[in-house]
């Protein structure tokens, strides 16, 4: 039987600038990048040279720490530049596609379900569709060695303007249950998927996934972040190990398997209020911001995000999309002062509390600017954060355990559970501007390190 969790806890940001269901082709590549800095605690060492003639699926640098994992670049051309950051560190390997026709490296195409566990891992260890398998805790490249307790996708996403991956899955549904075929011989009977219920998918996009497997969340955000989700279904442990899949990352690896190849076009949500008719884009990993957001901006002093409001990385027209990206939001750069500031009545500023008349307004959607309206100051305990955390976790005390750098403690109260993204609510909604974000991931990076 299915399961529904019915969330209380949360809060549901509505901004102005949602995408329309409109779903534009791919620019023309000028030049791509392939950006080691996009995989958290990836030591990069180079599988190319400048000058060297490149396909889409071949590889471009492994993990010094694991050298089975494998980077490989998503369009076929010539190796044109390294870009190198301090300590000559890698920061990009850019690549120039060709612009007659991409060539592949060849995989052969295969039905997942005759393959062993241990074929498929190879398969994807080739072919560099590894990396889009991630784990719990830490948000690393997942083990190929290991057994997690449970595969999980998250179908649905209530951040901030994203996508409706609905609408995105529509697109691609046959390569998606393919996905899903390697993904539950990979979990061995141990994948879950989460959908909201009144947006369940089809019998044929679900083929082959259990109805046990398969539950069903509602609340507001953060009820579509995996990491609530699993939270719910089923806890990590000290020791234990669990993977997450984005619904995209699943497609991707489906085409490797219907098409023996390694074809990572990926649809992408361009939002929020400074843009010129939000939509969706079909794009390539990699390439430059430029060509999406070219004569689509509204204003000059504006802030280009990759990924959603809460969570997502300042970028730049210039910068190239990451790797994981689904998502650029664009909004006002709050850098100018505000006259009265909350001496005025605020009907158009958002607020959890009554501060603002703006609670009068629920529905209402925001333009919102990236202003902090203040600056860090001691920790009050206002019991805010409990609010909008769905979580069992008290998440004052964890992140003072943090900041003690007390791992016994940390462990105590869940830091295993958590995640960066799981306590963007709570900075967002925090009176004393804390970097609660920051906080989680130097201590998961700590205990990871030193426990």
């Amino acid at each position: 039987m299915s399961k529904t969790v019915t969330l209380r806890k949360g809060y549901d940001i509505n901004l102005i600038g949602k995408a329309a269901y409109t779903l534009t082709p791919q620019p023309d590549l000028a030049i791509i990048a392939v950006k080691p800095t996009d995989f958290k605690s990836v030591v990069p060492k180079l599988m190319v040279e400048v000058g060297d003639e490149v396909l889409a699926g071949q590889p471009v640098f492994f993990d010094k720490n694991n050298p089975a994992i494998k980077v490989v670049s998503p369009v076929s051309g010539e190796v044109v530049e390294v870009v190198r950051g301090a300590k000559r560190r890698i920061m990009e390997i850019r690549i120039m596609p060709d612009q007659d026709e991409r060539r592949y490296v060849n995989f052969t195409p295969a039905n997942p379900i005759e393959l062993s566990r241990e074929a498929i891992i190879e398969r994807l260890l080739e072919s560099g569709c590894w990396s889009y398998l991630r784990q719990r805790p830490y948000d690393l490249i997942a083990s190929p060695e290991g057994h997690p307790k449970g595969i999980f996708v998250s179908c649905f996403d209530t951040a901030p303007l994203a996508p409706d991956l609905g609408y995105v899955l529509q697109q691609e549904s046959d390569n998606f249950n393919t996905g899903l075929a390697v993904l539950a011989q990979l979990a061995s009977g141990k994948l879950h998927l989460s959908l909201r219920p009144n947006e369940k998918l089809t019998e044929k996009e679900l083929a082959g996934v259990p109805s046990e497997n398969i539950h069903y969340f509602q609340g507001p955000h953060p009820a579509g972040n995996v990491g609530v989700q699993i939270h719910h279904l089923s806890p990590i442990r000290k020791d234990e190990v669990a993977w997450y899949v984005h619904p995209q990352d699943v497609v991707i690896i489906g085409r490797l398997f219907s098409e023996g190849r390694y074809r990572a076009d990926r649809i992408v949500a361009l939002t929020g209020s400074c843009v010129e008719d939000p939509q969706y884009f079909r794009v390539i990993s990699g390439q430059r911001l430029s060509a999406i957001l070219e004569n689509r901006l509204k204003g000059e002093r504006v802030r280009i995000i990759q990924g959603n409001i809460l969570t997502g990385a300042t970028s730049s027209n210039e910068d190239f999309l990451s790797h994981y990206a689904n998502q650029i939001t664009v909004v006002p750069e709050g850098d100018q002062p505000e006259f009265l500031g909350w001496l005025l009545p605020g009907v158009n500023k958002l607020s959890l509390s009554r501060t603002y008349l703006s609670w009068l307004f629920p529905k209402r959607n925001y333009e919102l600017d990236t202003n902090m309206h203040g600056e860090e100051r001691a920790f009050v305990m206002t019991g805010q954060y409990d609010k909008v955390l769905p979580m069992d976790i008290l998440p004052v005390m964890l992140l003072k355990a943090i900041l003690a750098r007390d791992i016994e403690r940390m462990e105590q109260l869940g830091i295993y559970e958590v995640s960066e993204e799981d306590f963007a609510l709570c900075e967002f909604v925090c009176t004393s501007k804390i970097d609660v974000q920051r906080i989680i991931a130097e201590g998961l990076e700590y205990v990871r390190l030193e426990g």
